[in-house]
């Protein structure tokens, strides 16, 4: 095995026998791994810290291509201490965390990795919640092969008269084409189109009222159930946490 240094984000942990830990890491070269961390949840290790969910980092480790590989450390460039000290952060990085796992085993697209991290250096730094999980979602129907139609009408192409957005017909809904879609306000339906093309890691603030964070929500839910077949464990919680707000 060859011994390699590649940035990677942990997005979950698994005990293995009595000391050790299963990691899986999304990292820029190889897509999403699993590495052994060997003794990490020994009180003494020196990969004890750095063997956990949330840590971004560069990883050394011996690379296997088939079956675990090994890891030797980690240099630690981020492990979110604002988040993890928040629970509704918390939940919300579970759930981009969660969401980001599915779509990393559709595809090995080196590009999936700058933008988890970029989500979560947002959430670290207190950007509104809401926001940031659509724009993530929204981005990450291109590497799922289902992106909605947001230059024009979805039905028959047009670019004018836009009134609506429809999961079902997947994406914008002009005047004439209209039927029973439901009701999505002008700045929805902008602010859909801005969060496709916006730079994630370029956003400094930004401010969306909660009604209009729900429509985009609402949208997008219908939508990944609709076209993109994923199940995430963390949804139920995620949903809970939304009727305690």
């Amino acid at each position: 095995m060859k011994i390699v240094d590649v940035k990677g984000l942990i997005l979950n942990e698994t005990n293995y026998s009595d000391s050790s830990k299963i990691l899986n890491v999304l990292t820029s070269e190889y897509g999403l791994i699993g590495i052994i961390s060997k003794g990490c949840r020994n009180l003494k290790s020196k990969l004890r810290s750095c063997s956990r969910k949330l840590i971004y980092g560069t990883f050394h480790f011996y690379y296997k291509e088939k079956g675990l590989s090994t890891l030797i450390s980690v240099d630690i460039i981020s492990d979110y201490p604002k988040i993890i000290m928040d629970l509704e952060r918390v939940v919300y990085a579970s759930y981009l965390i969660d969401l980001t796992k599915q779509v990393a085993k559709e595809t090995p697209s080196k590009e999936i990795l700058p933008l988890i991290t970029s989500a979560l250096n947002k959430l670290e730094q207190g950007l509104d919640k809401e926001v940031i999980k659509n724009i993530l979602q929204l981005k990450y129907l291109d590497f799922l092969g289902v992106s909605p139609m947001l230059k024009g009408c979805a039905v028959c192409g047009k670019t004018t008269n836009i009134v609506s957005l429809s999961p079902t017909a997947g994406g914008f809904i002009c005047k004439d084409c209209y039927q029973n879609e439901g009701y999505y306000s002008e700045k929805a339906i902008k602010l859909l189109q801005m969060y496709y093309y916006v730079d994630l890691e370029k956003i400094t603030k930004i401010d969306v009222n909660e009604k209009t964070n729900i429509e985009i929500s609402n949208f997008l839910e219908d939508y990944y159930d609709r076209y993109t077949g994923i199940y995430l464990k963390s949804k139920k919680v995620f949903k809970n946490l939304l009727k305690l707000k």
